[in-house]
Formats: structure tokens, sequence, C-alpha cells
């Protein structure tokens, strides 16, 4: 080496490390647009989250048509004559899954001021101390004593409803560096007309809309290892990201596992999440969780008739999990576009692929042969991370602590507008379009925040071309 090159290396390095942190994308890369692999659907209107994957054979479309007439259709009270639908409640928050996850969307927070939670739910716990160790490795929260861990805002007829939800805002601005104000909104939960008496004084409430279904099979058939090699749980790297895995409790295993699904990844797996949902949403038993959702302090609600034992049959949880399993993923839009590409340049640049990982491949084993060695882009790492103070629900959930959630998934995120009518966005809805959804970024994901606020209306624009085309 000479000694002109000795001297140029530091700023060839400099040069490397201004590259790495600014990649340019000139042309999409080969099958870009196939976010599910060879699952991907090809629809982009409002139908466009409840196809079947692409790649599900023929015989196979019973089935997941099947799983779809559970899906959609309304539970209704014990007695009836529909005894394979009956047992709805005696609380609940809907009788159907459709009326949360609406065409297999996204859900939405109640309009302010209404006194309906719409398809937002509010969960609820206590604080817990160290002498709850045994219980939150099973349950993942202390429930509230009264009204446990998921107030419910409907009931059957003779059974009062657990309270009434009202959602208000208050503004906060946010200011570009080009001068542009946006004025975010900080949601403030109020809840009324308590059915069973008041709540205890230390409950901690987190409020969650239905998050979309499109994937879910495949973010399942991701191989835990691919999970766990991304995270960083100490930051031992020093790039201020930190992801952790939630490790939660598999009622079928009886042990704890890797969780994957929720807005905490406080679910293991797709057929508990379904257990889980039918339990404190629709107030429905099955094999998985045989009891229903009434605390000891509801008298009315234990002695209500229900609709078999277990409501929900394992044949309608075996359904409805195949079809959760195959709901395709729309493929992506416009990827060669020279403004996405500029997008998708922006969106590295300031790093948000370090949390919203772009592609992983499908384990060989995984619970479909459909869903198996496929090539998907959910940009997602499947872990938990520190979002800051702004986003903090202060309510802990197995391992996560009050301020981490479990990075979303983007795909599809660009068809919201045409799936669900709205483009409210985060866990709680707050985000009225992405471009908030960003700004609410904190914590392991403030230096991402920050890039962002410095990106003038091209940019901006820009970045929003490439998200609207995940």
């Amino acid at each position: 080496m000479s000694p002109l090159q000795r001297c140029l290396l530091p700023f060839l390095a400099l040069s490397l490390i201004a590259c790495e942190q600014r990649p340019e994308f000139t042309q999409a890369e080969p099958g870009e647009h196939l976010s599910a692999g060879a699952a991907t659907v090809r629809k982009f209107d409002h139908n466009a989250f409840s196809l079947p994957s692409a790649n599900l054979a023929p015989s196979r479309r019973l089935d997941f048509a099947v799983g779809n007439s559970f899906f959609r259709n309304p539970w209704v009270t014990a007695p009836a004559t529909t005894t394979a639908r009956d047992g709805l409640g005696p609380l609940f928050n809907t009788n159907a899954c459709q009326n949360c996850h609406l065409k297999d969307g996204r859900g939405h927070p109640p309009e302010p001021g209404a006194l309906s939670a719409a398809s937002m739910l509010v969960r609820l716990s206590l604080p817990a101390g160290p002498e709850h160790a045994e219980l939150l490795q099973r349950q993942g929260v202390v429930a509230e004593p009264t009204y446990g861990t998921q107030l419910q805002d409907m009931a059957n007829p003779g059974i009062a409803p657990e309270g009434k939800v009202r959602v208000t805002y208050s503004s906060v601005p946010v200011r570009f560096a080009d001068g542009t104000l946006v004025e975010l909104r900080k949601p403030e939960l109020q809840i009324s007309q308590l059915g069973y008496g008041a709540m205890h004084p230390d409950t901690l409430f987190s409020t969650r809309i239905a998050p979309p279904m499109i994937g879910l099979g495949l973010l399942e058939a991701i191989a835990e290892q691919d999970i766990l090699a991304a995270a960083d749980p100490d930051d031992a790297d020093g790039d201020g990201i930190s992801g952790r895995p939630n490790i939660v409790w598999d009622r079928q295993l009886q042990r704890s596992v890797l969780g994957r699904f929720g807005w905490k990844a406080g679910q293991p797996n797709l057929n508990q999440q379904n257990a889980d949902a039918f339990a404190n949403d629709m107030g429905l038993t099955s094999s998985l969780i045989p009891h229903d959702n009434c605390t000891a302090a509801q008298a009315d609600c234990l002695a209500a008739p229900h609709g078999g034992e277990p409501e929900v049959s394992d044949n309608i949880l075996a359904s409805v999990l195949f079809y959760s399993r195959n709901l395709g993923v729309p493929a992506r839009r416009d990827v060669d576009a020279p403004e996405v590409l500029k997008g998708k340049s922006l969106f590295h640049q300031a790093g948000c692929q370090q949390c919203h990982t772009p592609s992983f491949t499908t384990s060989a084993d995984a619970a479909e042969p459909e869903l198996a060695n496929q090539l998907i882009r959910p940009y997602t790492d499947m872990l938990l991370h520190d979002m800051g103070d702004g986003l903090a629900d202060g309510r802990e959930e197995f391992l996560a602590t009050g301020r981490e959630w479990r990075t979303a998934p983007l795909w599809g995120i660009g068809l919201t507008q045409a799936v669900n009518g709205h483009t409210q966005f985060l866990h709680d809805g707050r985000a009225r379009n992405l471009l908030e959804a960003i700004l609410w970024h904190g914590g392991e994901a403030e230096a991402a925040k920050l890039h962002v606020l410095k990106f003038d209306a091209d940019e901006r624009a820009a970045l929003l071309a490439f998200l609207n085309s995940l």
C-alpha cells in the first residue's frame, strides 16, 4: 500500500460509512412486488385483504370459505336454534370477528366524544410486583379484580355492560425543519357508566384497535431462530436499537415460548390468538380457553345460560385458524416508480429498516404447505421496541414494558383507505395518516423520526409514496 493510499484510508472508510447510511435504490429488486412470495394476491380494491393466498389449492379453498363464514357471521345469545353459533356473551365487545377486523383490515377508534368503542378495545390490568411472578409467567398481566383484563361495553339482555368508552383528543404540535407544522392528536380515554362499581384506583388502561388480518400465517411461519437472531436487548452494537422478544405462555404446550401476535406480541400463535379473541371479545369458550370472561364480582354474568361446553367447537376453531392463516397479502404497486424508489432510499437513510425488517424467508416446516419456503416482505422484525413516552401505555404484558410495542408489519398499509375507508394508524388509531404515525415515534425510533423531520416537502412526498406502495 502506498503512503497516499494509507493517508486516504480513513477518508475511504468514512465514505463507505456514508454510503451505508445513504443507500440509493435505482431499480426494484427482483420479485419485490411479491410481498408474500407465491402467496401474493393481486387485488387492490375494498376486497384486497379478503382473498385466499394465491397459491392455495382449489380443493382447499372450500375450507377457506367455511372459515370465512365463521369469521364473518354473527354469533347469538343462548339458548338459540342456531346451536353452532350460540353462546355470545354474557359480556362482549362485538358479535362477529369481522366487526372489528373490518373487511379483514384495520379497526379504528370511536369518533371523538362517541360512547361506542367501535372496533377498539380497552385492556385492563394492575401494576405487577415480585409476588406476581408466577401469575405473570402464565397470564402476562395482573387482572383488575372486578372487570378482568378487558372492558366489555356490550352485554346480553338482563346483564349490565361493564362500561362505556369515550375518547377525546388534545393537540401536540410538531414542526419540520422547513417550517411545516403538523398538529398531532393525543388521545385521552374516559370510561363511564361502570356496571359493577368502581375500578381499582391503580388500574392501567391500554386502548387497542384491531390490526389487519393479512399474512398472519406467513408471520407464524418465520423460523424462531430468524426472529431471535435480530434481538439485541442490551444494544451490544451501540446503534440505539435494542429489539427484544416477548416470551409468553402457550396454553397448549403448557410452557413459555416466543410471542408473535398482538400489539405487544402477547400471543404465541394464531390458534391461541383466535381463542383469546373469542373469549374476551365475544364471551365464547373453547377447549383452549374453557372459561368465560365473567369475574367473581359479576353474579348475573356467571349465572347466565351458555351455548355449550365449549361454545366454539374444535372444528370451528380449526376452520377460523385455517382462514386466518391463509388470507393473502396484496402485491405492491409502482415498485419501479422513481418517486417510490426515492422514498425507499429515504426510508433506509432514516434507519426505519432497523426495526421494520424488509424480508424473511419462511421455514420449510410451516403449518400449511403453501406458506413454506416463501420469500416474504412484511417490514417487521417481530420484536419489541421502546417507542418512547409519547406512545407508552404504561401497561406491561409478559416481558413487554409499558413503553414497548412489537414492530407493526407494514405490508398492505397503503391499501388501508381502499379497504377500510380511513387512514388511522398505530395501536390506538391516534395517527390520522402515515406522516402522523411516523411523527409519534420515539424511544429507539427517535433518531429515525428526527431524520424525517429534516425532510423537505418533496422528500416527505417520496417517503409516503414508498409506504403507500407497500
